[in-house]
């Protein structure tokens, strides 16, 4: 196990920054996940700790050695890569093999690796096959493996999901998360998928243009939201946002006034307008006009959507529309009229300017 160190460090293609001053240990052991969307810097951090990038400004250390100079191969990592990156012509005990030949382990040593290594994946009967007669998921199998048997000093894994299929893509990530639990090996995985990054990360490192928007346990990120992008983009589906004013009675309403509420739970300061969030699973359906504390409203169902255990309802309380999360067994459907109520524990309430989340 091996911690790594990204202090302060930054890319620059001219004058472009595609990273800027990301700060942050990895700590021995840990599986942390860099997520975001596309062009947001999370690939070129990792190519930087693989050495696949020049570093413009910063230091990496890895294991306390700095590694900005350092050649790739000789940085103690293992890469798995979005397309497998297999040798079609070789056999899969050839392509988990190659890198251990180059580095002129013996024989011997090299057949007990690879021999532990595809036990360990599940791959003893397939040693002998190419990569064209494996599945997808198999294929993956054999990169993880080809990065396993270099017995490396970190991990490195850049989308390794996402050419495969989404029952596949469920299996790999409880084959990944057992994985990481057998090896305890310090892991850096990149994603745009929030589900991959929640089940699997110890913590989250959540990038927007190339800054850091936040780092947390998947729990925290999703609770405590630092900023109103990384509460829309944790999530599935995403948070409903709605901007509110003040009222005269110090209450806050929304501009078309259909939806008014009496007070919220944070502090707003002296703020005359926020932006309110609530995720559509913290909606409450209720069966009937219940409730008098001023957080329940009548609401029409405008559309339903079954996605068998849940279904999500699109509701129009006026001109505001928010998404709801129900159970799929009995639901409301189109054209129906429901009450709902906004837990006040559970809204999140963003600076309309800054974005940031008001706590």
């Amino acid at each position: 196990m091996t911690e790594v160190k990204l202090d302060r460090i930054g890319k620059s293609y001219g004058s472009v920054e595609a990273v800027q001053q990301f700060d942050l240990t990895i700590r021995e052991g840990e599986f942390l996940v860099l997520l975001g969307p596309s062009g947001c810097g999370k690939s070129t951090t990792l190519r930087m700790i693989a050495g696949l990038e020049s570093i413009t400004k910063g230091d990496l250390l890895i294991g306390g050695a700095r590694m900005n100079d350092v050649d790739p191969k000789d940085r103690g990592v293992a890469m798995v890569f979005q397309n497998y990156a297999l040798y079609p012509h070789k056999t899969v005990f050839d392509n988990m093999a190659m890198a251990l030949k180059l580095q002129k382990v013996p024989a011997a040593e090299i057949a007990q690796r690879v021999g532990h290594t595809a036990e360990l994946l599940g791959l003893t009967d397939y040693l002998q096959r190419k990569p064209a007669a494996l599945s997808g998921g198999q294929r993956q199998r054999v990169a993880i493996g080809r990065a396993i048997v270099r017995t490396p000093k970190v991990f490195l894994f850049d989308e390794p999901l996402s050419n495969l299929d989404a029952k596949l893509r469920v299996k790999m990530r409880m084959e990944l998360q057992e994985l990481h639990g057998r090896l305890n090996a310090t892991s850096v995985y990149v994603t745009h998928d929030q589900v991959e990054a929640m089940t699997l990360a110890d913590r989250i490192v959540i990038m927007n243009g190339g800054v850091v928007a936040q780092v947390g346990t998947p729990r925290e990120v999703y609770d405590h939201p630092a900023d109103e992008f990384v509460a829309g983009f944790i999530g599935s589906p995403a948070m409903n946002f709605v901007d509110l004013s003040r009222d005269d009675t110090g209450g806050w309403r929304s501009d078309c006034g259909s939806l008014a509420l009496p007070s919220l739970p944070m502090d707003t300061g002296p703020r005359r307008r926020i932006r309110l969030g609530v995720r559509p699973e913290h909606i409450e359906v209720l069966p009937g006009a219940t409730g008098a504390d001023g957080m329940t409203y009548t609401a029409n169902v405008l559309l339903d959507e079954l996605l068998g255990a849940d279904a999500l309802l699109s509701l129009g309380i006026g001109d505001v529309r928010l998404l709801a999360r129900v159970g799929g067994v009995d639901h409301p459907v189109r054209g129906d009229t429901v009450t709902i109520r906004l837990n006040p524990a559970q809204l999140h309430a963003f600076d309309l300017e800054t974005t940031e989340a008001l706590r």
